[in-house]
């Protein structure tokens, strides 16, 4: 287990890698011994000092929701991270891509709850109940912490994206929002293009069987730290297609189809 000093400094060397725009080390080479609750207490330190500086948490993401993405790191369970206000991006807007580091896109749906959801014993109905409204949206992913190791080539582990804020950087919501009893959420589907060229396309069912078990996992595993989701949160339940790399002067959209279309341009 990591000692205090040593996560603070790590909170540390990820806050200064995201403003400088340069990439750290991967953690668990440097500190081979570090787990996942190390991880989650560097990602608390790095929110912690987020909020300080003056940034509001708005939400959480749920990470790593595929059985495929799952094992390609070694574990049997989602992670998860939080959504500050100055991740909101607006839809249709051209957004500054030297914000982010190495820009990546993911297809999801935003669950906006109108009640608080509190674990251990959470369900997907109880999550259904307690969301206010759904609506469709584009998650930018970025990487503080180096994805492929320069020196031996090896890649990033669940430890490193945990410790990484679950990779946040940015969220794009637009649409048309819907209550969660008025569709079959598993059905939602969407199309991800690039300058009108598809990429990769998906369903939301991909998401742990039903993007409502995603967010009940959220909530069980925070109550495990005294967290419960509150009312007003956004919670991102997970990507349906794979990410994509995004470069400057591209136009990027997801469709969803009858619930309309999310997009934003790189500059």
């Amino acid at each position: 287990m990591l000692n205090s000093q040593v996560t603070q400094t790590i909170a540390q060397s990820l806050d200064d890698a995201e403003k400088g725009k340069n990439q750290i080390p991967q953690l668990h080479l440097t500190y081979p011994t570090m787990d996942i609750n190390d991880a989650y207490q560097i990602q608390r330190c790095w929110v912690e000092k987020k909020v300080a500086d003056g940034r509001r948490i708005i939400g959480r993401k749920v990470g790593l929701t595929s059985k495929a993405m799952q094992v390609s790191v070694g574990i049997n369970e989602p992670d998860y991270g939080v959504l500050l206000d100055d991740m909101q991006l607006m839809e249709g807007s051209d957004i500054p891509i030297s914000r982010f580091i190495e820009p990546r896109i993911e297809v999801e749906l935003a669950f906006v709850l109108g009640k608080p959801l509190q674990g251990p014993h959470c369900s997907m109905l109880d999550v259904l109940s307690a969301t206010d409204y759904i609506v469709p949206a584009i998650e930018v992913i970025d990487s503080r912490i180096q994805r492929v190791d320069t020196n031996i080539g090896g890649t990033r582990t669940i430890v490193d994206s945990i410790s990484d804020n679950a990779a946040n950087a940015g969220i794009v919501m637009g649409g048309r929002p819907i209550r969660p009893m008025d569709k079959d959420l598993r059905w939602i589907s969407a199309l991800l293009s690039r300058n009108g060229q598809i990429e990769e396309s998906g369903v939301a069912a991909g998401v742990l069987g039903h993007p409502a078990q995603s967010v009940a996992w959220l909530a069980n595993k925070l109550s495990e730290y005294g967290t419960t989701l509150q009312s007003g949160e956004i919670i991102l339940s997970g990507s349906f297609t794979r990410a994509i790399f995004c470069y400057s002067g591209e136009t990027y959209c997801a469709d969803y189809g009858s619930l309309g279309t999310v997009s934003f341009r790189f500059v």
